[in-house]
């Protein structure tokens, strides 16, 4: 375990937090990678949460990209409350999500974060290809890094509403008609990761379509 101090704290969307910190000397991870963090706070210390990495594993800190619930009386709630200079203390990292190869990234909501991390490293090589994200969220302001996924991904960054209609933006429920419209002869790999029905419905669609266990990477728990 090490305590290290947030150096930035902002909102991406009204729920969602950025937050920046120190780099723990000791810390390795990759891409797609998570870690177990509590805040040094009275009567926090011992509650960790796991939150995926969202900045690369040779950048000179850590950032986490989280979604947070008022609320709960949690420790999203708690974070919502900190400020430049508090501190976290960052414990064990761990996760299955890695990059295997092109494919499809289909996330629910904050589901996206192992992503984020993902598709910078491949933007950073130069090896982003054909790559597609389908992002299914309930209204366009919950969409996370919106601006961000459209320069890197462009077309094939897709989105999905669930609660809003929005001209040039899918509508309902990510279903296997709208994965099998976007697969291409060079879709090898379906990475996975969002709320757990979502990710159990995704599953069903995926087999249905004739998609190997082997071809699908999520997070094992």
């Amino acid at each position: 375990m090490e305590r290290v101090k947030i150096i930035i704290i902002n909102h991406l969307t009204p729920d969602v937090l950025k937050i920046v910190a120190e780099k723990p000397e000791a810390i390795h991870y990759q891409p797609g990678q998570a870690v177990d963090i509590s805040i040094n706070k009275k009567g926090w210390e011992q509650e960790l949460r796991a939150f995926t990495f969202t900045s690369l594993p040779d950048d000179e800190y850590i950032e986490f990209t989280i979604k947070t619930y008022p609320t709960h009386n949690g420790v999203t709630q708690q974070l919502l409350s900190l400020d430049k200079g508090d501190e976290l203390f960052i414990h064990d990292v761990f996760g299955d999500i890695t990059y295997k190869g092109e494919g499809i990234f289909i996330a629910g909501g904050a589901g996206v974060t192992p992503f984020i991390s993902i598709l910078k490293q491949l933007e950073k090589e130069n090896k982003t290809g054909n790559n597609k994200l389908i992002f299914a969220n309930k209204t366009k302001a919950d969409i996370i890094l919106e601006d961000k996924f459209c320069q890197l991904l462009g077309d094939n960054f897709i989105n999905i509403l669930s609660n809003e209609k929005v001209a040039n933006y899918e509508y309902g429920y990510i279903s296997a008609d709208l994965i099998k419209k976007h697969i291409s002869e060079r879709t090898a790999y379906f990475y996975l990761c969002g709320p757990e029905p979502m990710m159990q419905a995704v599953e069903r669609h995926l087999s249905s379509l004739g998609i190997a266990d082997g071809f699908i990477v999520k997070e094992a728990f």
